[in-house]
């Protein structure tokens, strides 16, 4: 009596990926929903997820792939999130080793001028990284532990950070998995452009510049109406003021590309240590660092200009200065 080994309905995904140089190929935007699907629902065997990211880490992922999986995390995202006001999306997943993350004062800038900021990340995946979750806890900022605790901040004082953990707990033990394959995975790119919450506004970065524009053309296809990749200092949303910026967008189904200029003609010196009292120091007016401070309005003027706020850079860069000039220097 013979046995007959059915084949698993994932083996079908791993092996468009694996069959080699000639045979592989990468996988069409349904078929990476439908895949991301199983893995969310738990249908698929560790070894075969283990598989399966190795696979798509090798080749990369394409914009199709990229919004496939998007979709079908979406599908499992708590459904209040989508009613929750919020007006510029910004992911953040890389951590910090080679300069503090300044950029926080731009969405705290961004916030205190009534645009609603919501951030999502996920911490601790990368060791010697310094991550937004611990900064925004050591400064005193509380962050949020359900989506109606986000949605209760976001009304109340316009930021919310709620890490991957709350939003979608499954992408949240992928995302960990990185000590464990020792590489990153696809996940590490499709959370950057998950936008839980559906804002109008939205804004990556991304450390290798390839992503950028792979990034850019999967917004496209999840029709998100306003977005924006660049490549940010350490793979966060970042301007770093001492290199030239390209900026990709796109806006209301148009890409579009922009130079940012370089903001001082030479390069400063790492940090030797990084210590997050410093942001409050910075936003205090106790501390005197002019790369921290041109990295806190570099940022805040891009993204004016993807808000719509202003209708080019310098008017931009002018009304970040404002901004900056106004803050309440007693928030901390």
């Amino acid at each position: 009596m013979s046995v007959q080994n059915h084949e698993h309905p994932f083996a079908e995904f791993i092996k468009i990926l694996g069959k080699g140089k000639k045979g592989s190929r990468p996988l069409t935007q349904d078929e990476a929903y439908r895949a991301m699907q199983m893995i969310l629902s738990n249908q698929v065997q560790p070894i075969q997820l283990g598989a399966f990211l190795m696979l798509m880490r090798i080749k990369e992922e394409t914009c199709e792939e990229l919004a496939g999986f998007v979709q079908a995390a979406k599908e499992t995202i708590e459904s209040s999130a989508q009613t929750a006001s919020v007006d510029l999306d910004w992911s953040s997943y890389a951590g910090k080793r080679r300069h503090l993350p300044w950029f926080l004062l731009s969405t705290l800038l961004l916030a205190e001028n009534d645009i609603k900021v919501f951030i999502h990340g996920a911490g601790g995946h990368t060791a010697g990284r310094l991550y937004t979750e611990n900064v925004l806890n050591s400064l005193g900022i509380k962050t949020a532990l359900s989506v109606k605790d986000a949605k209760q901040q976001l009304s109340t004082q316009n930021f919310s950070y709620l890490s991957l953990e709350h939003i979608c707990p499954k992408l949240y033990e992928m995302i960990n998995l990185r000590p464990v394959m020792g590489l990153r995975s696809p996940v590490h790119t499709l959370v950057r452009l998950l936008n839980p919450c559906n804002a109008p506004h939205s804004i990556q970065g991304i450390f290798h510049p390839s992503y950028r524009q792979v990034h850019q053309k999967a917004a496209l296809l999840l029709n998100q109406p306003h977005m924006a990749v660049l490549k940010g200092e350490g793979g966060e949303t970042e301007r770093n003021p001492d290199v030239e910026c390209l900026v990709q967008s796109v806006h209301n189904g148009q890409l579009s590309d922009e130079i940012w200029p370089a903001l001082f003609p030479h390069r400063h010196v790492k940090a030797e240590t990084l210590d997050p009292l410093q942001l409050s120091e910075l936003w205090q007016g106790k501390l005197t660092d002019e790369f921290a401070e041109a990295t806190v309005l570099g940022t805040t003027a891009v993204v004016l200009k993807l808000l719509g706020k202003a209708e080019n850079q310098q008017q931009a860069e002018e009304i970040a200065k404002d901004f900056w000039a106004q803050r309440d220097k007693q928030r901390f």
